[in-house]
């Protein structure tokens, strides 16, 4: 037994010390994110991978036993060491070869019953042979991992890693060697208050190695960024750049198509881009009705890429949305990345099909992917099929906009978001934020956030989600759009639940809207829920008559806006949320899916595909 007095003392140093702790958790998240060994290799999903996905084996850690020590430093001994026998004459209390497997790429929560509503540090082991190229980069690539990683390889720390809906390249050259080798990687997806998104959401916390795993080999010379775009002002004239790193300045860069029989030749400067013009003489422009996609092909020095691309230009013209220079308006729908049938995480090209081929059925030529970036296979079908979209990072809610160390993890996933997409026709917006208060601190971090988008990306359109306000007349109501983040944006993003959160359906006839921008707005969110298969009067909740109701009365309402130039529902499917508990109706999901969890569709799915099908919803001009 110790002395009292030494306890407290005790006691006393160890609260200060978590204090301290506690104080600087922020700021070092943000340099973890900010210092971490990460790169992005774009166009990943063209470059040879060998594959890591399969059987893992994991280990459930929720006191972060095999990371921390007692002070919350990493430890020399942890895990990752993936010991089989004692370490430093200690036991051993963990083994990954004795522990069940999980499948990469999929979350945990789904897997397993008693890791449904698990949050915390879960550790995954994988054993893999390789055989490491002279002159080469090798490395590990994750398409997406929630919520914060940390990677080794063979007991070497590789790299880190925060925010779990965006892709991340660990360099492992000189870790990896010929023969045997294992990697090991603690996910945790523990909600903290300085995160991106922060603590509640409307979707579940799906964690793990959502998407795909693999090893990826490199030129010591290669392409890691491009930019290849159609100019606003020159539609025969193709124009960006390529980043080539690790490249001695004067190094050829070639892009050529070979459909158009055009190439070009530039060279790498001292900050390793070359500066590329590509005239193209034919050239089919990329759109809904033509998503036509060429081959083209990158080389630099001793590096290939091939890429499919489509070519097409966005812009605004007062309250018009110009496609290739013509006047649309955008026929969608929101989707979330739940997956169709068997739930959790969406990450499959059965996923895909599905989920798109189900907006394609409705009518849809645009798709809101809500909350964060949707996996790299949802923008790459939205190529090939002629999809507009709508790709938005998890500024969600309440963020801590005043908080410094939160605003460069947006500004990291932003990014990442950009980067990984640019060169997909399909996505024409880029959403900043959903449904985030109307203070100074928020809108000054947003306008940071819309204008960092317009320097990482000046060919598309910047948007968000806006709360709306609702002021009683007479008559009705009248919802007021003046929300001051509304300056930075180029396309006015609104959410409005006319008939569910407010009002019965029959408020949005006596509805009017006054915009205070003379730009083109999106009603990205509106709807009800229902119960598939529930059924009984217009006038009872949680009916499909009730839900179908309320687009009833909506699409009306809609096409009294004058400058609406786009409609996104919410939402396509039903989706799990830990926020709707009701027995019997919701049972963890948010019902207001046109579309159930399991491929039933609802009456207010043949009430929008008939006014998308007919055109009668929404006008481009």
């Amino acid at each position: 037994m110790f002395p009292e007095a030494f306890c407290h003392s005790l006691r006393k140093t160890l609260f200060a010390t978590l204090g301290t702790l506690l104080l600087l958790s922020s700021a070092a998240a943000a340099a973890h994110a900010q210092t971490s060994n990460t790169t992005l290799l774009v166009d990943i999903d063209h470059r040879a991978a060998t594959s890591l996905d399969g059987d893992w084996h994991t280990i459930v850690d929720p006191y972060s036993t095999g990371l921390y020590n007692f002070h919350h430093e990493i430890k020399a001994d942890g895990y990752f060491m993936n010991g089989t026998k004692a370490y430093n004459g200690e036991p051993l209390e963990y083994n990954f070869a004795l522990s069940p497997t999980l499948k990469v790429p999929g979350d945990w929560n789904t897997q397993r019953r008693d890791l449904f509503y698990y949050e915390g540090v879960l550790w995954y082991e994988k054993d893999f042979k390789y055989s490491p190229k002279p002159n080469t980069h090798t490395f590990i690539h994750f398409g997406a991992a929630n919520y914060r990683s940390h990677v080794w390889v063979n007991t070497k720390a590789v790299c880190e890693h925060e925010g779990g809906f965006t892709p991340f390249d660990c360099d492992i050259t000189g870790v990896v060697k010929d023969g045997d080798n294992f990697v090991v990687v603690a996910v945790d997806n523990t909600r903290s208050a300085d995160g991106v998104p922060t603590l509640q959401t409307d979707w579940w916390n799906y964690g793990g190695l959502t998407r795909d795993v693999s090893l990826v080999d490199v030129p010591t010379q290669f392409i890691d960024d491009y930019d290849l775009h159609l100019s606003r002002a020159d539609h025969s004239l193709i124009e960006g750049y390529v980043h080539v790193k690790n490249a001695t300045p004067g190094t050829d860069v070639t892009v050529s198509i070979p459909e158009l029989h055009a190439t070009t030749h530039a060279t790498v400067d001292a900050n390793d881009r070359a500066a590329i013009k590509l005239p193209v003489k034919s050239l089919s422009l990329w759109s809904p009705d033509n998503p036509k996609l060429y081959k083209v092909n990158l080389a630099a020095g001793s590096d290939h890429l091939e890429d499919d691309m489509g070519f097409r230009t966005i812009e605004t013209h007062g309250t018009e949305i110009l496609l290739n220079g013509k006047p649309i308006f955008l026929r969608g729908v929101s989707i979330h990345a739940e997956a169709p049938y068997r739930t959790g995480r969406a990450y499959s090209e059965k996923d895909v099909d599905t989920l798109l081929g189900w907006a394609k059925d409705l009518g849809c030529n645009y798709v809101r992917l809500a909350h964060y970036p949707h996996d790299q296979r949802m923008t790459r079908a939205s190529d090939r099929l002629g999809i507009l979209v709508w790709s938005e990072i998890p500024d969600y809610w309440a963020l801590q906009f005043d908080n410094p160390a939160v605003l460069a993890k947006s500004k990291q996933q932003l990014g990442e978001m950009i980067r990984r997409d640019r060169d997909k026709a399909s996505i024409i917006l880029w959403s900043v934020a959903n449904e985030t208060p109307d203070t100074e601190a928020r809108t000054k971090y947003l306008t940071t956030m819309a204008n960092l988008t317009r320097q990482l990306d000046p060919t598309r359109l910047v948007t968000a989600a806006l709360l709306v306000k609702t002021q009683k007349t007479a008559t009705g109501s009248v919802k007021i759009v003046d929300d001051p983040l509304g300056q930075a944006l180029d396309v006015i993003g609104t959410n409005e639940y006319i008939g569910w959160y407010e009002q019965k359906p029959a408020g949005a006839d006596t509805t009017t809207w006054d915009i205070r921008y003379q730009k083109p707005v999106i009603m990205s969110e509106f709807g009800a829920a229902a119960r598939a298969g529930h059924h009984g009067p217009a006038t009872e909740r949680w009916t499909e008559e009730y839900q179908a109701d309320v687009y009833k009365h909506q699409i009306p309402m809609l096409n009294r806006i004058p400058q609406l130039r786009g409609t996104s529902a919410w939402v396509l499917m039903d989706f799990r949320s830990p926020m709707r508990t009701l027995p019997g109706l919701q049972d963890n999901f948010n019902r207001k899916g046109l579309i159930s969890d399991q491929g039933e569709k609802k009456q207010a799915f043949f009430v929008l595909q008939k006014a998308y099908k007919d055109k009668t919803l929404g006008k481009a001009q």
